[in-house]
């Protein structure tokens, strides 16, 4: 057979082994199939809790050997102490359907319940589970479904609703090897890359932290418009000395999973930035501690080393933070569609709509209706599941770095 011809019409035996893990069980299984001339047409193989199960997909053995062939393969896995389960038949697996997609679900626990209904809401769209295999154990559970046969976009409309009601975060990424290129990930900084409020920190130097509160949490909510808001609260800071900057930027607290999701994006070649309704005295000064490659905020304007309650030059809004990511994604030579936005305000939703993947990170309700995604757990690095990146290839990373 010519290496481009497919073994479609060609009889198959399928080879099932399973049983306690142990090393050399793979290579035992196919010394044992090479003595009989046949050629691989697939292999899958996964290991659970130290249990192994190793499925291959070779061509039929010349003209009565399949009975010996049988015999062989049982009598190897008995004395491995595994079982053994053949099965003759026609061709390769059927091709999959139109339309692949990367289903990652994240659970806190994961429930028997929830997967169940997950899988069903999958199958009702016409799709097929194709491979399963966890991304991760903590700090949560994350799976991932490889689906064919389904629209993307009809999948992930049908499965965020039944995410809301089973309280998992699920998102859906189109297949294809966009997946594994060169990436650009963009963040919102208040409440998503940090802990703060900045502005409330400022605030708090400057005695008016209850006004600016209620304000940003309008503003959040999208009761306010973005810049109204914005010079509303500035002007509450005027007065304030410049000193304070230094202040704000040592009381700044990243969110749990920061360093690492910069850390591991950075490692597997993306980009990675900030854009902020805030301000650059605080931004500038995550880029240089972060590494990051774009920072864009709001400026304080400072006169005679006090801040004057202005801001000046141009003014990152609601529209500015999506305008931002495609400067960025033209500056690092990345398409749109290869781009990801996580923030969690409304003042973020047009740059969320605007990225190939916008996530909601415990974001408010009008914000996560409208996201590709949701991340409802406290971690940002879980979002690097959603990219297909696996918690072991994030220590592995780690590990590195300290040798």
């Amino acid at each position: 057979m010519s290496a481009s011809q497919t073994y479609s019409d060609v009889p198959t035996i399928l080879v099932k082994i399973f049983g306690k893990d142990r090393p050399g069980i793979t290579a035992g299984l196919f010394d044992t199939l090479a003595a009989y001339s046949v050629d691989v047409v697939d292999i899958e193989q996964v290991v659970t809790r130290g249990r192994i199960v190793l499925c291959a997909l070779v061509t039929e053995p010349p003209a009565g050997q399949e009975g010996d062939l049988r015999a062989t393969v049982h009598s190897w896995a008995e004395s491995m102490k595994m079982q053994a389960e053949i099965i003759s038949g026609l061709g390769d697996n059927r091709p999959r359907g139109l339309g692949r997609s990367h289903v990652t679900v994240l659970g806190h626990p994961l429930t028997a319940e929830s997967t169940a209904r997950i899988a069903a809401r999958i199958t009702a769209t016409g799709g097929n589970i194709d491979r399963i295999f966890r991304l991760a154990k903590y700090p949560v559970t994350a799976v991932e479904f490889a689906v064919s046969g389904a629209d993307p976009e009809t999948l992930r409309t049908a499965l965020v609703t039944e995410s809301v009601a089973l309280g998992v975060d699920v998102a859906v990424v189109a297949a294809g090897l966009h997946r594994r290129a060169q990436r650009l990930v963009v963040m919102d900084v208040d409440s998503t890359l940090i802990q703060d409020e900045v502005i409330e920190l400022f605030a708090a130097h400057a005695g008016c932290e209850k006004e600016v509160a209620e304000v940003t949490a309008a503003a959040m909510r999208g009761e306010l418009d973005f810049e109204q808001s914005l010079h509303a609260r500035v002007a509450l800071l005027e007065g304030l000395d410049a000193s304070v900057v230094e202040k704000v930027r040592g009381e700044v607290v990243l969110t749990p999973g920061a360093r690492t999701l910069i850390r591991t994006l950075k490692r597997l070649g993306f980009q990675v930035g900030v854009v902020s309704g805030g301000f650059t005295q605080v931004t500038d000064d995550l880029k240089e501690r972060l590494g990051l490659d774009f920072a864009q905020a709001n400026t304080l304007e400072i006169v005679d080393g006090r801040l004057t309650g202005k801001v000046v030059g141009e003014i990152v809004d609601r529209a500015g933070k999506a305008r931002l990511l495609r400067r960025f994604a033209a500056e690092a030579g990345v398409p749109l569609a290869q781009t990801v936005a996580i923030g969690d305000g409304a003042n973020d939703l047009d740059m969320l709509n605007a990225a190939g993947l916008g996530v909601a990170f415990n974001a408010k309700p009008v914000v996560r209706r409208a996201a590709h995604t949701a991340v409802n757990f406290p971690f940002l690095d879980t979002v690097l599941y959603l990219l297909g990146v696996t918690r072991e290839e994030v220590e592995a990373a780690d590990t590195h770095d300290e040798e």
